[in-house]
């Protein structure tokens, strides 16, 4: 006979019961009774019907969703274990859901809360989309109206830029890893500068994919901007909580993805007008301080006239005393020349004087020794010379 110790049995049981996967994750519906919050954070209370209870604990660090109250109606999310210290049976409850939302509702908010936890809706980690894309996945039936509807508005917005569009069923079993494979086939594209990932509206069962966690996983993955739009404005889905942007139908997506071309021009026309008023007044102003900065450089000019006027009266006096001098000196030099020509030998012949001169040699001859018997002469008058001859 084999015997076991309690600690044996208590493990056993507790493998048993989280190796069965029905246990590991269910739903539970109850009232809630005999709540306790002790300082730890944790919540204890009970779960039960018209026929049994059920032991529940939710550790503080797994508080989503409803905040319990004693003789509430709720939906709980967990599993079931074995607390081996004191043998009892308890759920552990990681999410709490007023009862009455139904299955789908409440697998949509446990998803929604564990992934908010995980931090794949927060802010601080979207992308801003580009201001001018050039290519655009679009990830959608290639069946439907939606394509279709994203082509008309990107042709008529910004037909500059080129649309790649990644068929995936998107409604039923197949559309979830449909929608991932598309993703990830984008990703393979070069050039492509933000994702739309549509479809149409429709029921919340039809909406299913788009509340997928490998769905969820896939754009949170994505290196590139992903925008959603999905169902009608109404429609939240868990893709469009961790989309970089969320638009309330695929038209609007197109439309929050690409520039108004009508606006593009607007702002250029109206940038082109404050630019070139801008630049007129630029042109004005300089035009004034090119004016101060003459008038300041007159009002520092220094004042010549005096200068002028004494440079003239110098100019005057120059020319005066050199014309005083010229006569002057003409003076003189008259004088000179009379005194010269008193001196003239002509002067002297005018008076009676002659000059005689050898014939030979014309030598003057001053002496009677000079003279020679004979010799031819010349004799020079006031008014001409002749020929004579020495005869004694």
């Amino acid at each position: 006979m084999a015997v076991y110790l309690v600690s044996q049995i208590t493990t056993y049981l507790r493998g048993v019961l989280e190796s069965d996967p029905l246990l590991g994750d269910l739903w539970v519906q109850g009232e809630i009774s005999n709540l306790s919050r002790p300082s730890s954070g944790h919540q204890y209370f009970i779960l039960k019907d018209a026929d049994a209870q059920l032991k529940s604990v939710r550790f503080r660090q797994h508080r989503f969703g409803l905040e319990p109250l004693d003789g509430q109606e709720v939906l709980a999310h967990g599993r079931i274990s074995l607390y081996e210290a004191r043998g009892d049976l308890q759920l552990y409850v990681d999410f709490l859901q007023p009862a009455g939302v139904g299955a789908q509702r409440a697998e949509f908010e446990l998803l929604k809360a564990r992934l908010e936890a995980e931090g794949l809706f927060e802010e601080t980690r979207k992308r801003p989309l580009p201001l001018f894309p050039q290519r655009i996945g679009v990830v959608t039936s290639p069946s439907g109206a939606v394509f279709h509807d994203i082509v008309r508005v990107v042709e008529r917005r910004y037909p500059l830029a080129e649309l790649v569009l990644a068929p995936t069923p998107v409604q039923g079993e197949r559309a979830a890893p449909g929608i991932v494979a598309a993703l990830q086939a984008l990703h393979h594209l070069e050039g492509i500068d933000v994702i739309i990932v549509a479809r149409g509206g429709g029921s919340w069962e039809e909406l299913a994919p788009f509340n997928d966690e490998t769905v969820a996983r896939a754009i949170f993955g994505s290196h590139i901007p992903v925008v959603t739009g999905v169902g009608h404005e109404t429609d939240f889905t868990i893709a469009d909580f961790v989309a970089d942007r969320r638009a309330p139908t695929p038209s609007a997506a197109a439309e929050l993805v690409v520039p108004d071309q009508r606006e593009l021009k607007a702002r250029l026309e109206e940038g082109q007008r404050a630019l070139r008023q801008l630049t007129l007044e630029l042109i004005t102003a300089s035009r004034s301080h090119l004016r101060l900065a003459q008038a300041h450089l007159m009002s520092q000019q220094p004042d010549l006239s005096r200068r002028r006027q004494r440079l003239g009266e110098l100019l005057h006096q120059a020319g005066e005393s050199l014309r005083s001098q010229l006569a002057l000196r003409g003076e003189r030099l008259s004088s000179h020349g009379r005194q010269l020509a008193a001196l003239s030998p002509t002067q002297t012949l005018g008076r009676g004087y002659a000059l005689v001169q050898a014939g030979a040699t014309g030598q003057a001859i001053t002496q009677v020794s000079q003279a020679v018997r004979g010799e031819a002469i010349a004799i020079t008058v006031s008014d001409g010379s002749f020929p004579a001859e020495v005869t004694g």
